[in-house]
C-alpha cells in the first residue's frame, strides 16, 4: 500500500480533520454490496464483473511455455504465453479422477490467489449418433445424476463459475428418440443440483450460432431450467464469429425471459471454415468442425463486451487439446498437442466478424484443402 500524501500545500493535520469531519458525516447513500454470485434475476448486476479468474499453473499450456524457455525457444515460449496467460476453463467429467481431489486441488490453489475458478462440467454421454445410440441407457442417466450430486458436494460453497454440459443440448437428435427425454430430464436434474451451489455462477450449454435455431435451444433451456441460473453459453466448441453469437444470444435471450450469457472466444479469432456442398441433393452448409487448420485464438476473457445481456467473453473452448485424430490430431480425445497450440497463438486476432477483404479469416486465399485438411 502507497503512503498517504496531502496535497502540495495543505497542512497535513488539515487534511487529516477533513477527513475526520468527512467520516462522521450522515452517509447519504446506503453501503454497497457485492452482486449476488448466483445472480439468477436477469436485472441483478453482472456476477462476473471485477471478478478475477483463476490461471492455473498447472495446466498444459503454463508448463509448455515454461519448456520452452528452458530450451531458450524465445519464440515459441512468446506464442505461449498468449495462451498460458489467459484464464480458462478446466473441464471435469468421467475422465476426472479421483473428482473430489482434483476439484479440492483447484479449489485450493484458486483461493491461495484470489481468484476464482472457471468450471466446466462435462459428464454427459456422446460417443455416438444414430437411430439407434441409447448413450449407456437409463443406467448412464443414474450414474450421471450421481456425478453431479458428487461435483456440486465437491465444489461446496466456493465461488465458481460453472458452464454446464457443452453441446449436450445439439446434440440431443443424435439419440435413438425414446432416448432424447431422458437426456433433457437428466440435464434437468442438474441444473437443479448445481443451481443450489450458494456461490456459484452458471451458464447452460445453448450450443452455437451456426447450430441449432434460438427458438429451439431457448424452448429446451426452458425445459431444463435456464430460469434457476444465471444464463447460457454460446460457441463453447464452435469457431463461429463473436458478433454472430451475439446476435444469436440476444434472440435466445428475448426468449428465456431475458436472461444474460457469455460467448466462448478461445477459437474464433479467425472465424469457421463453412462451405457449400450438395449433399443428397439438397444444398447444405457444411462447416467443418474437426481441428480446421490456420484458426485463432479469439478475443481474451474480459467482461468489458459493452452489451448488458453479454456478462463475458471467456475460453471455454480448449485451445491445444485435441479433439480427435483427424488432421493429425494425437490419441486418446483430450490429449494436449502444442503444435496445435502454437497455431492457435500465432493467428490469434481480436475480431468480432470478418474483415473485409478475407476469406476463412485470412486475407491471403487458401483452399478449403488448406483449411480444412
Amino acid at each position: 500500500m502507497s503512503a498517504f500524501r496531502a496535497p502540495l500545500g495543505v497542512p497535513l493535520a488539515a487534511v487529516l480533520a477533513a477527513a475526520a469531519l468527512l467520516a462522521a458525516a450522515p452517509c447519504r447513500s446506503q453501503a454497497t454490496t457485492l452482486p449476488d454470485p448466483r445472480g439468477v434475476d436477469p436485472a441483478s448486476p453482472n456476477p462476473l464483473a471485477g471478478v478475477r479468474f483463476f490461471v492455473d499453473p498447472w495446466e498444459p499450456s503454463w508448463r509448455q511455455w515454461r519448456r520452452y524457455l528452458r530450451r531458450g525457444e524465445r519464440r515459441r515460449a512468446g506464442l505461449m504465453w498468449r495462451l498460458a496467460r489467459e484464464p480458462k476453463f478446466k473441464w471435469f467429467g468421467r475422465f476426472t479422477h479421483p473428482l473430489g481431489a482434483v476439484v479440492g486441488r483447484v479449489l485450493g490453489q484458486a483461493r491461495a490467489r484470489a481468484e476464482v475458478p472457471l468450471m466446466a462440467v462435462l459428464r454427459h454421454r456422446g460417443w455416438g449418433c444414430g437411430r439407434g445410440y441409447r448413450a449407456g441407457g437409463s443406467a448412464e442417466d443414474a450414474a450421471t445424476r450421481a456425478w453431479y450430486r458428487s461435483f456440486a458436494a465437491a465444489v461446496g460453497s466456493a465461488r465458481v463459475v460453472i458452464a454446464f454440459e457443452p453441446d449436450s443440448l445439439g446434440t440431443v437428435d443424435c439419440l435413438a428418440r425414446s432416448r432424447r427425454l431422458a437426456r433433457l430430464q437428466t440435464l434437468r436434474y442438474g441444473v437443479e443440483v448445481l443451481a443450489a451451489l450458494p456461490n456459484a455462477t452458471v451458464y447452460l450449454e445453448a450450443g452455437a450460432s451456426d447450430w441449432e435455431p434460438a427458438r429451439r435451444t431457448a424452448r429446451q433451456l426452458r425445459y431444463i431450467g435456464v430460469d434457476r441460473v444465471r444464463g447460457f453459453m454460446l460457441n463453447a466448441t464452435h469457431y463461429d464469429w463473436t458478433a454472430r453469437n451475439i446476435r444469436h444470444g440476444l434472440k435466445i435471450s428475448r426468449l428465456t425471459g431475458g436472461k444474460p450469457f457469455i460467448v466462448s472466444t478461445a477459437y474464433n479469432g479467425r472465424g469457421p471454415i463453412h462451405h457449400r456442398a450438395r449433399v443428397a441433393g439438397k444444398r447444405r452448409r457444411i462447416n467443418i468442425w474437426c481441428h480446421p487448420l490456420k484458426r485463432g485464438l479469439g478475443i481474451p476473457p474480459t467482461t468489458n463486451t459493452h452489451h448488458p445481456k453479454l456478462d463475458a467473453y471467456l475460453w471455454i473452448g480448449r485451445p491445444g487439446y485435441s479433439g480427435g485424430s483427424c488432421n493429425g490430431g494425437p490419441l486418446p480425445v483430450g490429449s494436449w498437442w502444442a503444435k496445435r497450440a502454437l497455431m492457435f497463438a500465432r493467428y490469434q486476432t481480436h475480431w468480432t466478424r470478418p474483415r473485409r477483404g478475407t476469406r476463412f479469416g485470412h486475407h491471403k486465399r487458401y483452399s478449403l484443402t488448406q483449411l480444412g485438411g
